[in-house]
């Protein structure tokens, strides 16, 4: 692999993302004016605000790096080297991540350059058991890893510009090692270099675990400082293999940008603060405006239940049915809140003393209302001191089938009992009959004479 052509290629793609990103910064930093609507906050140039809960969908969520640094076999929490001394080397890397939310994303990984250490003291001495002067092991490694950062949510700030990520992930090395030792050849030229795998290549899994800071230069824009720790599976990445007893590690130091890409009408997600999105959300003047207007509507609502409701009369006819307002305190009225006028009592029933006033009922009902309250309690005053013992026939209008009109009769003298029983008549003073729609005391053909007949009358027994 040609080192020098793909470090210059490195360069020149950095050179190009820095032009384009100082270019999207100062489109960024255009001011704009905002337009609210009910579903989201629209600025003038298109830049949408935003929703709690609205989903990646809002935002620009995919970025690009470019970094270059130093590489070393030697790692921050220390641990065991077959090399004494480090050598410091150039390192380069390429990612491509995204964002799945406002504190983690996945992001791929592509690094390279020369990982080197050496065994020999200031005078050139080889100072290792092992007779190997220096290692350098040229690699390419490719790593999948997620990236959490710790200072997205901020309650101090409404935006951040720096963030502290922690990053870990799993991958590939492809690496060729190789070392020299105080040999002599035939020309007399110490330390000799000889590979130590016979095929020059070779590919281990990788663990790397990393921190850094990330300094945001634009929405779009960002500069990366990390640091990263890479374990290798294997034992033989200096060139070196100590039958196993540990495995090899290198270290990188890095610096590099980052560009997100995307419309300029999203923002950028890795930057959004969650505690103002909600903030705002919370605050938001169309909303507000909304929520009055609802406090408006449901008082309305209300104010209009409160008008169905109403009886001036206290007839049990609300306002907006009585068709007859102003009734007497009392009065027996129909479902319109007119006063009904009983007929009089026929001879029969004339004859056998009977002078308790018919109890009326709604179509095709057997509830009693509550206007005939003050009616029945008068009866049941009656029959309580005098002992009478009665019959309590039900009747029915002509509507509906004859077998239905005769079990609503029944149901109607039921409810005349129970509401007797209830005020202290004896159960065995009262009869019950049902008698359908016979015997009818009004012309069906009318509603004046259906309502006259939706009945249950008294009959001394």
């Amino acid at each position: 692999m040609n080192y020098s052509t793909l470090k210059k290629s490195v360069a020149l793609s950095f050179a190009s993302l820095m032009i384009a990103g100082m270019v999207s910064a100062q489109t960024d930093s255009t001011t704009t004016t905002t337009t609210t609507t009910s579903d989201t906050t629209m600025t003038s140039s298109g830049t949408t605000t935003p929703k709690v809960f609205g989903g990646s969908g809002q935002y620009k969520t995919f970025s690009i790096g470019i970094n270059a640094g130093v590489l070393s076999p030697f790692i921050a929490i220390g641990g065991s080297n077959d090399y004494n001394h480090n050598q410091l080397s150039l390192g380069y890397g390429v990612s491509l991540r995204q964002q799945l939310a406002h504190s983690f994303g996945l992001q791929l990984d592509v690094r390279g350059g020369k990982v080197k250490g050496n065994n020999t003291d200031d005078s050139g001495n080889i100072t290792s058991i092992n007779n190997r002067a220096s290692f350098e092991t040229s690699f390419i490694s490719a790593t999948l890893g997620g990236v959490v950062n710790v200072a997205t949510i901020d309650f101090l700030r409404r935006k951040n510009a720096v963030n502290f990520f922690l990053t870990a992930g799993a991958g590939l090395a492809f690496y060729d090692p190789s070392y020299t030792t105080n040999a002599t050849d035939a020309n007399n030229k110490n330390y000799i270099k000889y590979s130590d795998i016979t095929d020059h290549k070779v590919k281990e899994l990788v663990i790397p675990v990393g921190a850094g800071v990330k300094f945001r230069l634009s929405d779009a824009v960002a500069l990366n400082f990390g640091y990263t720790m890479t374990f290798v599976d294997g034992d033989n990445f200096d060139a070196l293999y100590a039958k196993a007893t540990t495995k090899d590690k290198w270290s990188y130091g890095y610096g590099g940008l980052e560009f997100t890409l995307g419309g300029k009408g999203k923002p950028n997600l890795d930057w959004v603060n969650p505690v103002a999105l909600m903030y705002d959300e919370l605050y938001d003047a169309a909303l507000r405006q909304e929520v009055e207007a609802l406090k408006g509507r449901v008082t309305n609502v209300e104010n209009a239940v409160t008008d169905l409701k109403k009886d001036s009369d206290g007839d049990g006819v609300s306002d907006q049915f009585d068709k007859c307002p102003n009734t007497p305190a009392g009065s027996v009225v129909d479902g319109s809140g007119c006063v009904i006028v009983f007929p009089k009592a026929d001879s029969t029933a004339a004859t056998s003393g009977t002078a308790y006033s018919n109890i009326q009922f709604e179509f095709d009902s057997s509830v009693l209302r509550t206007s005939s309250y003050p009616v029945l309690d008068a009866t049941s005053a009656d029959l309580r001191s005098s002992g009478k013992t009665v019959e309590i026939d039900g009747y029915a209008s002509s509507e509906g089938t004859a077998a239905h009109n005769l079990s609503l009769s029944r149901d109607r003298a039921n409810s005349v009992k129970t509401y007797l029983v209830n005020s202290g008549v004896t159960a065995s003073k009262l009869k019950v009959k049902g008698y359908g729609e016979t015997n009818p005391i009004a012309d069906n053909s009318t509603e004046e004479g259906r309502v006259a007949n939706r009945r249950v009358a008294f009959k001394q027994r």
